[in-house]
């Protein structure tokens, strides 16, 4: 059994893309024109996926916004005043907040996996925002006529409609992004908001079968935006042991950026259950040096030490530009970095007699 190696999601767009967004948002091109230069950014990235030997790729999320705002994108009933991310270096995100109902997604994701599907052989995964970062949306004071009761219904039918979507047409797999987890024990270290959203995210899976679960995954990190993070001071320790509770099958986590390693594994270890695989970051999305295939390889050789094999991936960190205006990471380096994952989880599998 080899050890399998995905990409988690974004890489960073081309700079006539990024400029082109700009000039979008302001008026100064029209919307043909910006689709145009899109479907180029997305042919472009799945021939660079391809030249990596990357066995399963993705779309690079060269259309998305970003990786959270796709599915609300042209939404009405938004104002802009909602809940604030603090990133370590200052630098905040802000989501938009919702002003009415019925919620609807905008936007499925299956909409880029059939895009990326038609210009690639290779099986396409597809990254799904999860339901409890949307539920961040609706406000604290609520909305005149629209319960958060209702709000939660509508929502948890429209992320199950996401993912369905996908899997339906044809999806190597679905990834659950779950970054806001570690951000949860840092807004309260009581952990009830982490247990509410573990819950809110369950409600989603169960609507799936067991066979269909194992065809979905779920990603979390301490947030990568500008090179920077919002929760790597959250010790992963407190949040593993309730993130294999999600009933999902894949768990695609950061791990090279993280300093204690050996205390990652071991809780790893304890919480990781039977017929669940856990895909270990072996290529540090924030750090521009990248790593020699010797390196992930050594990472992966110790990982196995701890972790049984069979259930051992390995994955980035996290995506190299979850929000289309990041460009601190350049497009080159993403792509060496994906290369040097692929070929030092080769070399692993050698060692490990894979």
């Amino acid at each position: 059994m080899k050890i399998p190696t995905e990409p988690i999601g974004s890489v960073p767009r081309p700079a006539y893309l990024v400029q082109a967004l700009g000039a979008f948002s302001k008026g100064e091109i029209k919307a043909d024109e910006l689709t145009r230069l899109t479907e180029k950014a997305l042919a472009e990235t799945i021939h660079l996926f391809e030249q990596t030997g990357s066995p399963v790729i993705s779309d690079g999320e060269q259309s998305k916004p970003s990786f959270a705002t796709y599915p609300i994108a042209g939404m009405k009933q938004l104002a802009p005043d909602g809940v604030v991310i603090p990133f370590a270096d200052g630098h905040t995100r802000q989501l938009p907040k919702l002003t009415g109902g019925a919620f609807r997604y905008q936007t499925y994701a299956n909409s880029y996996l059939d895009k990326a599907r038609k210009l690639t052989k290779l099986p396409v995964k597809q990254a799904v925002i999860s339901a409890s970062a949307i539920s961040l949306l609706y406000p604290q004071d609520g909305i005149a006529g629209y319960s958060r009761d209702q709000f939660i219904q509508d929502l948890i039918r429209e992320a199950e409609a996401d993912i369905r979507k996908c899997l339906d047409n044809g999806a190597y797999n679905v990834q659950i992004d779950f970054t806001e987890a570690r951000l949860a024990i840092k807004l309260d270290p009581s952990k009830g908001l982490l247990k509410m959203f573990i819950d809110l995210n369950n409600q989603v899976l169960d609507r799936f079968t067991d066979a269909e679960r194992k065809r979905i995954g779920v990603h979390t990190c301490p947030g990568g935006d500008h090179d920077s993070t919002h929760s790597a001071d959250v010790p992963y320790e407190e949040l593993l042991p309730y993130l294999f509770d999600l009933h999902a099958t894949n768990f695609y986590l950061e791990y090279a950026g993280e300093k204690n390693k050996r205390a990652v594994l071991e809780a790893i270890k304890k919480s990781l259950k039977p017929g669940q695989r856990v895909f270990l970051g072996v290529t540090n999305v924030l750090d521009p040096r990248v790593e020699t295939p010797e390196e992930v390889c050594d990472l992966i050789v110790e990982a196995a030490k701890v972790i049984p094999a069979d259930q051992l991936g390995t994955c980035d960190d996290c995506g190299f530009s979850p929000f289309a205006d990041d460009v601190s990471t350049a497009r080159e380096t993403a792509f060496a970095k994906i290369k040097a994952r692929i070929q030092g989880t080769a070399l692993a599998e050698k060692k490990l007699g894979k």
